[in-house]
C-alpha cells in the first residue's frame, strides 16, 4: 500500500488535477503530463486501490443552496461518551462533517442552516440533548476564503 511519502512527482500532479476537477478526462491528464492515457488510468487505478483516491465528489455552494448560515460547532463532552456523541452527531441531517480532535474541542463539525434561528434550535434541541455534551461552541463563518 502505497502512502504519500511514496508517491512520485506524477501521482501527485494527477492529484492535483483531480482535486480541481474530477471530472478531467484522462486524455487530458496524460496531455498535460506528458505521459499515454494508459499511464494515467493505471496510475488513477491504483491510488484508488491503495486508498489515496478515497472519493470522488463536488464542491457546491451553500447559500446558492439556501443554507445562509455554516457554522463551525465544537463540543465538549464527558470522555466516556466522546465516541457515541461524536456518532449521534454524524447522524444529525445537517451537520455535514464531524471530526474527534485534541484541540479546544473534542468533537468539531461543520453545519449547514438555512439561517441563525435554524441554527439555535438545532443546537438546543438536538446537539445540547446528546448524552454527555457539557458545552456547545459555535462560530459562523463569514467566508470561507480557500476551499479545497
Amino acid at each position: 500500500m502505497k502512502r504519500e511519502g511514496d508517491m512520485d512527482k506524477k501521482d501527485r500532479n494527477i492529484i492535483k488535477i483531480l482535486k480541481e476537477n474530477a471530472r478531467t478526462p484522462f486524455t487530458e491528464i496524460a496531455e498535460r503530463l506528458n505521459v499515454s492515457e494508459s499511464t494515467i488510468r493505471n496510475r488513477v487505478s491504483a491510488l484508488e486501490r491503495d486508498g489515496i483516491i478515497k472519493k470522488y465528489t463536488i464542491v457546491v455552494d451553500p447559500i446558492k443552496m439556501g443554507f445562509n448560515t455554516v457554522a463551525i460547532v465544537g463540543l465538549d463532552v464527558e470522555p466516556s461518551m466522546f465516541l457515541e456523541a461524536a456518532k449521534e452527531m454524524a447522524e444529525i441531517e445537517k451537520v455535514r462533517d464531524v471530526a474527534t480532535s485534541t484541540g479546544d474541542h473534542m468533537i468539531m463539525s461543520e453545519i449547514w442552516t438555512k439561517d441563525g434561528r435554524e441554527l439555535s434550535l438545532l443546537i438546543s434541541e438536538k446537539i445540547g440533548k446528546i448524552k454527555g455534551v457539557h458545552r456547545i461552541c459555535p462560530a459562523i463563518i463569514l467566508e470561507k476564503l480557500k476551499e479545497s
